[in-house]
């Protein structure tokens, strides 16, 4: 069984395949941490929570509470009562006062998995995952806390969440609700996040963990671009193949905290939750809060490892999309070949070179709805501009699905123009605070997703566009964040809860939508990589990466995404020359090699091509019906890394079966005077032999990962290589 209790140590085994995580009780009832590492087969007792030594526990020596609580190993510390590290709850109590202590009360071990009402969760059937739930409780406040582990055994993960109960007499106001912690002697550990802003979002930044607390947070009201809801504690000298890491990574598409802490007696706290700051929720009598999850992954075989127990899981157990193990269609978006202006003969004329050309579906992106020509406008009043469209969209649905092509729509349902009837019907459903004048972002306001009617008139505004024409795909975009945080239904004790109930009703209405059209491919936006996060990866397979598409940019932006997220996930196009964001000139054939570590497809005029370029697009769009099987459910290996050397970059995709596998190599920078570069390839069959698609060289398994694959030299900045490779014996 992946989860057992052991009575006389008091202590609780949750094991994977190649993990073990060990928790123990005190004597009173604190719920510790003992253990989180490679597999144990044998007995572990409590031995490591120290509790022999000095200040020995409370029921020994209850004249040191305080110091005990302060370097105790808490597997859910609280605050207010002598832990003055990071707490996971603050909890204010009926006089006003801050303080909670939880206790060991009872516990259950089951097969599979509860939903967490309201967010987005893992699943698995009851063989491929098995929950343990310690209750624990305060006994001054009523309040009982249910610390939720689910061990997902074949992929090396475990689940945590929270749920807090008031069963009290009084109201509770819960200022601080994280998800997970994890107590650890420290190894001089270096930690990893994902660091960035627009257009170059999630780039890998280490740093050494110091004392005190280092911390990355989003207050925008989305997981954001600056900064990524993931942060892994590795040893020193950690690398793809070798070292120890451990990772945690939220499952919340808002305000989030990811801490590491380290404190006098060298042991690090990290924590995950959801952002204190402008957090707080009233929880009456009878009530319970429900926290986000977060995911913890360990690796004793370095990031590598890591990154394809994350894949692995996320593709099985986070996405339900009925595309997530599906190729997706090749799309043509006419956002950078048209901005705003555009018609229905233009985009015609799109579909039909790209029919011509092996792409599968036309999108299209903003300005086809209200008055709608910039972007000053017309949010909010999803109907269709028939001065553009003449004979609606359903017309124009029609002829693109004429020509043998599906067809998609861009939309951004949370927001709303000041100059829209929208908000001149109901000015009082945009977020703002009354008597200020409200900060626009992109000429917009948000609307007010906690308010039930709003989130009403949001969803039948979108099913009666699908409704209206045979539409395959939603674009769900997101362009500002949250600001003058108001709403006119909270009242005055509720407007702190108004970012987290902002995100329920994202989550009600994307639910909603995937129930209502089932079939539908719902690709998640916020301008560019803003909201791309395990929450919504829950409602939609893809997400857009970023609005920069510039290959060489993408390399270190999608290297980041890919440590974490399956490519299968990873939105990316080919996009024209000179690119509209940087500038950069790139290669076509690079440019295709990029975007096919992702989901593929093209973000160009494609009816300005030359004959050149469009034979490529022929080339490219065959290429990806060739690789994406692999691509998509392969193993993902990074082999070298540009943000690191300066020169190239390369990556894997590997069948699971080792039967074949697919390398990227991009030379960003050239160098004079140089002979082959050696890489070392993994993922073969050592023993087995393997040939070099049409060079007919044949190698074995290990000369590959252990002598080495030499790369020619090849001229020219931003070039880059496929080379697939088929097993043919062994």
């Amino acid at each position: 069984m992946p989860i057992t209790y052991c009575d006389q140590s008091r202590t609780f085994h949750l094991d994977t395949v190649n993990t073990t995580y060990v928790i123990g009780l005190s004597p009173e009832g604190y719920v510790g941490h003992i253990y989180y590492g490679d597999r144990l087969f044998g007995e572990v007792d409590n031995s490591l929570l120290r509790m022999e030594e000095k200040p020995f526990t409370p029921s020994v020596n209850p004249g040191n509470k305080g110091a005990f609580l302060d370097c105790f190993p808490m597997e859910y510390p609280t605050g207010g009562i002598g832990d003055y590290r990071e707490s996971c709850l603050d909890v204010q109590g009926p006089s006003g006062s801050r303080g909670c202590e939880l206790l060991y009360e009872s516990h259950q071990i089951f097969a599979g998995k509860k939903k967490i009402p309201g967010l987005p969760a893992s699943f698995g059937q009851e063989d491929q995952v098995e929950t343990l739930e310690i209750v624990c409780r305060d006994q001054v406040l009523g309040l009982k806390a249910v610390l939720s582990y689910s061990v997902f055994y074949k992929e090396d993960i475990i689940t945590r969440s929270v749920r807090v109960e008031n069963q009290g007499a009084e109201a509770l106001r819960l200022t601080k609700v994280y998800s997970a912690c994890l107590d650890m002697d420290n190894e001089e550990f270096e930690y990893i996040t994902l660091q960035g802003s627009w257009a170059r979002e999630r780039h890998i930044q280490k740093g050494k963990v110091a004392y005190g607390r280092q911390s990355m947070s989003s207050v925008r009201g989305e997981s954001g671009h600056q900064v990524h809801p993931f942060m892994a504690l590795v040893t020193p000298g950690t690398s793809q193949k070798q070292g120890r890491v451990y990772g945690m990574h939220f499952v919340y598409s808002g305000n989030f905290m990811a801490q590491v802490e380290r404190s006098q007696f060298d042991t690090v706290r990290m924590t995950m939750g959801i952002l204190s700051d402008e957090f707080s929720w009233k929880l009456e009598p009878g009530e319970t809060f429900h926290g986000p999850e977060a995911v913890l992954v360990y690796s004793g075989e370095g990031l590598g490892r890591m990154t394809r127990n994350l894949h692995n899981f996320y593709r099985n157990h986070m996405i339900r999309s009925s595309y997530c193990h599906k190729k997706r269609p090749i799309l043509i978006n006419n956002w950078e070949a048209t901005y705003f202006d555009f018609d229905t003969n233009k985009l015609l004329d799109i579909a039909r070179e790209a029919k011509e050309h092996g792409i599968e579906m036309l999108v299209m992106d903003d300005g086809w709805f209200g008055e709608r020509n910039d972007d000053t406008t017309s949010l909010g009043d999803w109907v269709v501009n028939e001065k553009k469209l003449p004979g609606g969209l359903k017309y124009l649905v029609d002829q693109v699905r004429a020509l043998g092509m599906e067809f998609g729509i861009w939309m951004e349902p949370e927001m709303v123009s000041p100059d829209s009837r929208l908000y001149r019907e109901h000015p009082d459903w945009a977020v703002q605070i009354p008597g200020r004048t409200a900060t626009q972002g992109r000429n917009q306001y948000v609307l007010d997703l906690s308010r039930q009617d709003v989130v009403d008139y949001v969803f039948d505004s979108i099913c009666k566009v699908l409704r209206s024409a045979d539409i395959s795909y939603v674009k769900w975009d997101m362009n500002r964040q949250m600001s003058d945080l108001g709403s006119a239904l909270l009242g005055r004790d509720g407007q702190q809860e108004l970012f987290h109930r902002y995100i329920l009703g994202v989550y009600e209405l994307q639910e909603r939508l995937t129930a209502e059209f089932p079939d539908l491919l719902l690709e998640n936006c916020a301008s560019g990589g803003a909201r791309f996060d395990p929450g919504m990866l829950y409602y939609s397979p893809q997400i857009w990466c970023s609005d920069d598409t510039d290959a060489i940019e993408r390399l270190a932006i999608q290297e980041g995404t890919a440590l974490i997220y399956p490519l299968s996930a990873i939105g990316a196009h080919v996009s024209v020359c000179p690119n509209h964001i940087v500038g950069r000139v790139t290669p076509f054939e690079t440019r295709g090699h990029v975007a096919l570590a992702g989901t593929f497809g093209y973000e160009l005029d494609i009816t300005k091509l030359t004959e050149e370029e469009l034979s490529q697009v022929s080339e490219q769009t065959a290429m990806y019906h060739k690789y994406n099987d692999l691509v998509r459910e392969g193993d993902y290996y990074r082999i070298a890394s540009w943000r690191e050397n300066g020169l190239y970059d390369c990556w894997e995709c590997a069948a699971a079966d080792g039967s074949e596998i697919l390398v990227t190599y991009v030379q960003v920078i050239a160098q004079p005077n140089v002979r082959s570069r050696k890489i070392y390839l993994e993922g073969f069959e050592a023993q087995a032999v393997y040939e070099l698609e049409g060079a007919g060289h044949r190698y074995t398994g290990e000369q590959l990962m252990k002598y080495g694959f030499l790369v020619p030299a090849c001229a020219g900045d931003f070039v880059s290589r496929l080379f697939h490779f088929v097993r043919i014996e062994g």
